[in-house]
């Protein structure tokens, strides 16, 4: 094989001594000189080498070289190499045609003038070797665009995974603070209310304490879940807002809605019947929640939203649990 800075050359000749004056003339050129002398060696070679340049004789006896190069045509390895055919046979038209036909880029005449051979192998080697650096650049930057796709899409998921709740799976604290901003400046924007509810589950520290952490986290979840399954809305988004405390954010909905949408989050909770035996309001889990409605003003802020809601929540806690607040 060539070495690093080499290109790989091949020669086919049915003729030693023709093999070995080309070789003498291109020794300087810093080529790896392979030589083949038929036509079945040098398609053998082809397999095993990468050639950058194939200079072949036209008239050989067992395999001509326009029979050759058509079976170079025909095999996708071998199909790009340039071929320079050499040969004695006359300068006409219909010659240099069919060379062209079957794929060479040049035609050489006997008696070689050197000069002239050393001149055009240095072009196609210099050809391929800019091929070849092309190749090798439109490669790594290939690598590079799968690179950056792959940290774009690593990007995604990690702000996707920043943005959602471990235990739960829902939305996080982090994805509320965002959205619900996002969402008061629609809603100053159409004119239409937007609604928050918060929700407390109840007596959930005596939940843990009577059953432990492992079950504290399931009872979250269960919680989680009831609480998305009573949002019907795309729009609509349920987050927790940090332990056993939810929020949901309902964009375009006045006052009577979110009350609907509230209760069914009770009644949802409620009737899964995790038992609480810690809890005085009923033998099961259930939440209190508070809600809130604005039409958002320019000199109002969202905080006002969110202020309002945990008052109501706060009610709701005061006057017995289990139950919804305005």
């Amino acid at each position: 094989m060539s070495s690093q800075h080499e290109m790989d050359v091949l020669i086919v000749d049915d003729k030693l001594e023709n093999l070995l004056a080309l070789e003498g003339v291109l020794e300087d050129l810093e080529l790896n000189i392979i030589k083949a002398t038929s036509g079945n060696m040098a398609l053998g070679l082809m397999l095993e080498y990468d050639f950058a340049l194939v200079l072949l004789d036209v008239q050989m006896h067992e395999m001509n070289g326009f029979a050759i190069a058509e079976l170079m045509r025909k095999c996708e390895k071998t199909k790009n190499i340039p071929i320079i055919f050499i040969t004695t046979i006359n300068k006409e038209q219909k010659f240099i045609f069919k060379g062209c036909e079957v794929g060479a880029v040049d035609c050489i005449f006997k008696p070689i003038e050197p000069l002239v051979l050393k001149s055009k192998v240095k072009v196609f080697i210099e050809l391929q070797r800019q091929k070849k650096l092309l190749k090798e650049q439109a490669r790594l930057l290939e690598e590079k665009i799968d690179e950056l796709l792959e940290l774009k899409e690593l990007n995604c998921r990690l702000k996707h995974i920043s943005t959602i709740d471990v235990l739960t799976g829902i939305s996080n604290r982090r994805f509320f603070e965002r959205n619900i901003q996002i969402e008061w400046q629609r809603s100053i924007r159409t004119g239409i209310p937007l609604s928050l509810i918060m929700i407390d589950i109840d007596h959930f520290k005596a939940f843990n304490d009577c059953y432990g952490h492992q079950e504290g986290d399931r009872c979250i979840r269960q919680v989680a879940e009831a609480i998305v399954s009573s949002t019907q809305r795309p729009a609509d988004f349920v987050a927790r807002y940090g332990g056993e405390e939810f929020v949901v954010v309902l964009p375009e909905t006045q006052r009577q809605g979110a009350l609907v949408v509230a209760e069914r989050i009770r009644k949802k909770v409620e009737s899964m019947a995790v038992k609480h035996k810690g809890s005085c309001v009923s033998p099961y889990v259930t939440v209190s929640l508070g809600v809130s409605t604005l039409l958002p003003e320019k000199y109002y802020s969202v905080e006002e939203l969110i202020n309002s809601a945990d008052k109501a929540l706060f009610q709701a806690k005061f006057y017995g649990r289990n139950r919804v607040e305005k």
